[in-house]
C-alpha cells in the first residue's frame, strides 16, 4: 500500500506542462521570488515544523515514472504557531507560498528555498540551496522584551535525502550569513501512510542540534540584555536543540485543487529548555494551506 501511495502522490504533482502556458513560467518565477522574500511563514527556521516537512515526498517523485520538464505548485496559506522559539503566546499568520522544479535538477520552494540537486537517483537525492532565516524581532513580547533582536539573513544549506523503502531519511545543515551567524542541522525520517486516491498522509521525527553561536543569539543573555531584560545571565552552548514529530496530510479534491495541512510538536531540550527565554519548552505549530498544480 505504501508503494501505492508513493506512485499516486507522485503522478499528481508531476503534471506536465502544456505548450500554450509555457510563456506563464516567466511571471510564475516572478511571483515566487516575491513571496520568498516575504515568506517568514515558510522560512526554514525556527519553526516547531520538523524539517522534513518542507520536502515530504519529492525524494520519492521519480517512482512514479520520468519527471516532466516543469512541476508548478502555488498556494495560499494560514498558519498558527508561537511567537517566538520558547514562546508560550501563539500568532497567527496568513501567506502565500510557490514550489516551482525543473525535472530533478532545480527548485524555487518557499520551504526549501532556490537549491540544486547536485547528485540524483531514483529514490536518492542531494545537493545544496539557499534560503532565508527570519530572525527574531524584539516585539515588546514579555519573554524576550530588552532582548537583542535577531536579524533576518540569508541562510546557506546542504542537504540529503534517500527513499529505502518504506522509510525516507532526510539529513541538513544551514549557515546563516549574518542574523545568528551560527550553524544549525536536522537528521528525521518520516513514514508514506497508507492512503486513499485522495489522501495521503506523512509523518515522522526529526532531531535538531546547533552550535553555540545559534544557540547564545536565540537562547542567551548577556550582560547587557539581563539589565534591559531583568531576566538573568545565561550562557548557551552547542547541544541538541530540540526533538520534532511531524504529520503532513494533502488533500485532492480534484486532479489540480488540493488541500495540505501540517501539525508539528516539538520539545525544548538541554541549553534551549535551561534557557530563561524559554516560557514553555512544548512548541506546537499547525498550518493549512490551498493550492493549485500546473
Amino acid at each position: 500500500m505504501h508503494f501505492k501511495t508513493i506512485v499516486f502522490f507522485k503522478n499528481i504533482i508531476s503534471r506536465k506542462i502544456p505548450a500554450c502556458k509555457q510563456r506563464k513560467i516567466i511571471l510564475f518565477l516572478i511571483m515566487a521570488f516575491i513571496v520568498c522574500a516575504n515568506a517568514e511563514l515558510y522560512a526554514q527556521a525556527p519553526s516547531p515544523l520538523a524539517h522534513w516537512q518542507y520536502s515530504a515526498g519529492e525524494v520519492m517523485a521519480k517512482l512514479g515514472g520520468p519527471l516532466p520538464d516543469w512541476r508548478i505548485m502555488l498556494g495560499i496559506t494560514g498558519s498558527a504557531a508561537p511567537s517566538y522559539e520558547g514562546s508560550d503566546k501563539y500568532k497567527i499568520m496568513p501567506g502565500g507560498f510557490p514550489d516551482i522544479r525543473f525535472r530533478d535538477i532545480a527548485f524555487i520552494s518557499a520551504g526549501e528555498g532556490i537549491g540544486v540537486n547536485l547528485l540524483r537517483g531514483l529514490t536518492w537525492r542531494a545537493g545544496i540551496s539557499a534560503g532565508y532565516n527570519p530572525g527574531r524581532k524584539n516585539n515588546n513580547d514579555d519573554g524576550i522584551k530588552g532582548l537583542d533582536k535577531i536579524s533576518p539573513s540569508p541562510e546557506i544549506a546542504a542537504f540529503a535525502q534517500v527513499f529505502i523503502m518504506p522509510i525516507a531519511i532526510t539529513a541538513d545543515i544551514r549557515r546563516a550569513i549574518g542574523g545568528h551567524n551560527g550553524w544549525i542541522g536536522d537528521l528525521g525520517f518520516y513514514l508514506p501512510l497508507s492512503g486513499s486516491t485522495e489522501l495521503v498522509l506523512f509523518a515522522g521525527p526529526s532531531i535538531t542540534i546547533a552550535d553555540s553561536a545559534y544557540m547564545d543569539a536565540y537562547f542567551g543573555i548577556d550582560q547587557k540584555q539581563s539589565v534591559k531584560s531583568k531576566l538573568p545571565e545565561y550562557k548557551a552552548d552547542a547541544c541538541v536543540k530540540n526533538v520534532n514529530f511531524g504529520i503532513t496530510a494533502l488533500y485532492y479534491f480534484t486532479e489540480h485543487i488540493f488541500i495540505i495541512s501540517e501539525a508539528a510538536y516539538e520539545r525544548l531540550l538541554l541549553d534551549a529548555a535551561e534557557s530563561p527565554v524559554s516560557a514553555k519548552d512544548d512548541q506546537f505549530t499547525a498550518d493549512l494551506s490551498i493550492a493549485y498544480s500546473f
